[in-house]
């Protein structure tokens, strides 16, 4: 049995350490609006008038360290931009919040970049290429890759 193939990832909710820190982050540098908020304990954000993308708590979580590296959890949360322009205004937010980028690249299919969250949290950004310019092998699958994307032209589309 096969998902739907409009099924979605409708939201991340992530364990943080700080809920004031974490908004900073999500709101004031990344642009989603606080959507409903719980006293010093949690806090749903999103992109438009969605109920929540992004749900923050800290239930379990109050004044804790991040996990060590080399453990299991989450990877990275992934934030698609619907172009360019608003994908290189996101990153210009980013630089001029002070925060620094961990990776740069050109996928084929997408141009992202890689970032860390307060709590450590991995966080990618990106743009998905049309379907038509995905690279694809000699029997037709997607052939990602990781190539070197300029940083530089996709901030000075903002």
């Amino acid at each position: 049995m096969s998902a739907p193939a409009t099924a979605q990832i409708g939201h991340v909710h992530l364990k943080v350490s700080d809920l004031d820190a974490a908004i900073a982050f999500y709101e004031g540098v990344l642009g989603f609006g606080v959507t409903q908020r719980y006293g010093a304990q949690a806090a749903f954000l999103a992109a438009g008038d969605y109920h929540h993308h992004i749900g923050l708590n800290t239930w379990e979580s109050h004044g804790a360290t991040p996990p060590p590296a080399g453990h299991t959890g989450l990877y990275h949360t992934a934030f698609l931009y619907p172009d360019r322009a608003s994908l290189g205004a996101v990153i210009k937010r980013v630089l001029d919040a002070g925060h620094t980028l961990d990776g740069a690249a050109d996928h084929g299919v997408s141009e992202a970049v890689y970032l860390r969250d307060p709590d450590e949290n991995g966080v990618e950004l990106y743009v998905d290429k049309p379907m038509t310019e995905w690279p694809r092998d000699n029997d037709g699958n997607i052939a990602m890759q990781n190539a070197r994307l300029d940083v530089a032209a996709l901030i000075a589309l903002a």
